[in-house]
């Protein structure tokens, strides 16, 4: 790292050498004081020293950039600090270490642990007691098991505490609810039910299929061929299920997990297969930014991922090598996990590398422009490359029809499902684009905050210094200060940031700087296009109204159907009369007067031209 240019390095560098030769977690922190990076360590000098050797990538740089304090905490051993180390994470939330919500959500089955439990997917977790099962790589495997249970095992449908009925529902009388609610079914009854789905669900099936081939047999001896017959459907079922199933194997009963990992910077996959009676009944997968060494980035992913897991399994396999000296006591301790290294060769973890490499590059493969994303990010000394960037941008007219456009980039392109239009609310005839951004940008990303969707790896503002300085606050106030922000001012195409005296100028062929222009035009070719939309709509509107029985609501209703005059005057007069709602005489009535102007303007274009 180069000591000139990294502000305060010399007070990072005196912290360094203080630091003492223990094991031990540290924590760094930024010019605020906020703790953005927290890590252990088998000896803390060396492991600190190391972030300002100065031959560290790209990643370590922008973090230590960042960085204006570094304070530690000794502990006896290692073990002791992967402990702490946990739990300060779990504190201080710090926004350089991973983030297992970048987490590839996949659903998983519920069955609710209530006195008559239901089941059904879902992707949201509820700490309650339920039992959760998978997560489903393969949409239709789940919809099979949850249509053999539907089928042959159905639970109650209704939501909520069970409450007594005087008639069962419809589900009762088409077979796909037992109705608990007017005692077609004892507890005991229902709650066995409930054991062979979850012994389904667990992967339990041969279990499952020897307990009902036993009933098949037993009902055909007491002559009972209709249930027999149930049986026989549910046994070919099942086959069904385990035709579809992934064809991975150990040909072990214990419930394992395989987990692994590959790297490609700046980013780092980790993946964990979930094996269950011998087959595999679950994949996670997280992609996420590295900033550690490899080893230590796994352990610290295998730590927090089984800390908040919700089917643990009794052995993790992972390679040789990786922090097992640490990682075995504390997965025994803490979750009763046996840890079992495996060697190079190992068949199903290197399914799970290979799974690993396919969702990195599925992640990696930006259409569009990655070396732009990657070059902005060098520039502007981002964190982390800004794969997802949104822009803003003002269109008014003195205060009238005042717009707020959106735009969203992903890899580098538009993403336009994800454009967002704002009317701004607050202006009210007033010209002040410092109060519309503030306006527009705190219904943003207070939804986005309280909906917990993805932030934006970039914020950019079309403006300068005050347009920036007037979302920093908004965002300052919402607890997201930690979002970069950027202004791109139009006369010199000179960048600002919030905190920084004078602007940045990148060279004008900078694929960076190409970039920020491209999502500042976009946002302002959005923004004018909806506000001359708008003023058309007013405009048009306004000479509807002029014809005798148009009033504004039969005016909107007209121009919203058909979007100009034009396409009105071209309409029937049946048509325009079943859109706006009018008598016929009425509709006669717009048709000619639109003719009429229809024929003005063209008039007025030929004397133009002539």
């Amino acid at each position: 790292m180069d000591g000139e240019s990294y502000k305060g390095f010399g007070d990072i560098l005196r912290q360094v050498e203080a630091a003492p030769s223990s094991p031990g977690v540290y924590l760094m922190r930024d010019e605020e004081g906020k703790v953005i990076y927290v890590g252990k360590a088998k000896v803390l000098r060396n492991r600190l020293r190391s972030y300002i050797s100065g031959t560290k990538d790209r990643k370590t740089t922008h973090l230590m950039r960042r960085v204006r304090s570094i304070e530690w905490i000794v502990t006896d051993t290692e073990y002791d600090a992967l402990l702490l180390e946990n739990t300060l994470i779990k504190k201080y939330q710090p926004k350089y270490n991973i983030d297992l919500k970048d987490g590839k959500s996949y659903p998983v089955i519920r069955l609710t642990a209530e006195d008559f439990p239901r089941v059904f997917r879902t992707r949201k977790i509820v700490h309650d007691g339920s039992r959760y099962f998978g997560p489903y790589g393969n949409a239709h495997l789940l919809d099979l098991y949850l249509d053999f249970i539907d089928r042959f095992f159905p639970l109650r449908k209704c939501r909520g505490p069970l409450r007594k009925r005087a008639h069962p529902c419809l589900y009762y009388h088409i077979g796909r609810c037992p109705a608990p609610c007017v005692d077609k079914i004892s507890r005991e009854d229902y709650l066995a039910r409930v054991e062979d789905v979850a012994r389904l669900l667990s992967g339990e099936v041969e279990d499952l299929q020897t307990s009902l081939k036993g009933r098949m047999e037993e009902a055909a001896s007491r002559l009972a061929y209709e249930t027999a017959a149930r049986y026989r459907d549910a046994l070919q079922a099942v086959e069904e299920i385990l035709k579809n199933e992934q064809k991975v194997v150990d040909f072990a009963r214990e419930k394992r997990d395989y987990a692994a990992y590959v790297r490609e910077e700046p980013y780092a996959c980790f993946v964990v297969f979930k094996m269950r009676d011998g087959k595999l009944v679950g994949r996670d997968a997280y992609v996420t930014h590295a900033f550690d060494e490899d080893d230590e980035d796994f352990s610290n992913f295998l730590v927090r991922y089984y800390d908040a897991d919700i089917a643990l399994p009794e052995e993790l396999h992972l390679f040789q090598g990786t922090q097992e000296e640490i990682l075995a006591p504390y997965l025994a301790g803490k979750f009763g996990i046996r840890l079992i290294r495996e060697g190079e060769g190992h068949p199903i973890l290197n399914l799970v590398v290979q799974n690993a490499r396919e969702e990195l590059a599925r992640h990696l493969k930006i259409k569009g422009n990655p070396e732009a994303v990657l070059a902005l990010q060098e520039a502007l000394e981002l964190p982390v490359p800004p794969v997802r960037i949104e822009g803003f941008d003002i269109a008014h007219l003195q205060g009238t029809f005042p717009y707020a456009s959106m735009v969203q980039f992903l890899g580098g392109v538009p993403h336009k499902s994800e454009y967002r239009l704002f009317r701004v609310k607050t202006l009210q005839g007033l010209v002040d684009d410092y109060e519309a951004l503030r306006e527009v940008t705190a219904r943003r990303y207070t939804r986005l905050k309280n909906e917990r969707k993805p932030l934006p790896d970039l914020i950019l503002i079309d403006g300068g210094k005050g347009q920036v300085n007037a979302v920093r606050e908004v965002l300052d106030a919402l607890g997201l200060s930690h979002i970069p922000l950027v202004g791109l001012a139009k006369q010199r195409e000179e960048i600002f940031f919030p905190h920084a005296s004078a602007p940045l100028l990148l060279e004008e062929r900078s694929p960076a700087l190409r970039l920020l222009q491209y999502v500042r035009d976009e946002a302002h070719r959005f923004a004018t296009t909806a506000h001359a939309r708008a003023r058309a709509v007013k405009i048009d509107g306004s000479i509807l109204e002029t014809v005798e029985g148009i009033g504004k609501k039969r005016a909107v209703r007209l121009l919203t159907h058909y979007g100009s005059l034009d396409a009105i005057a071209r309409a029937e007069a049946e048509e325009i009369k079943e859109v706006a709602g009018c008598p016929e005489h009425v509709a006669l009535r717009v048709k000619e007067a639109l003719l009429r102007l229809v024929e003005q303007r063209g008039d007025a274009v030929r004397s133009d031209g002539a």
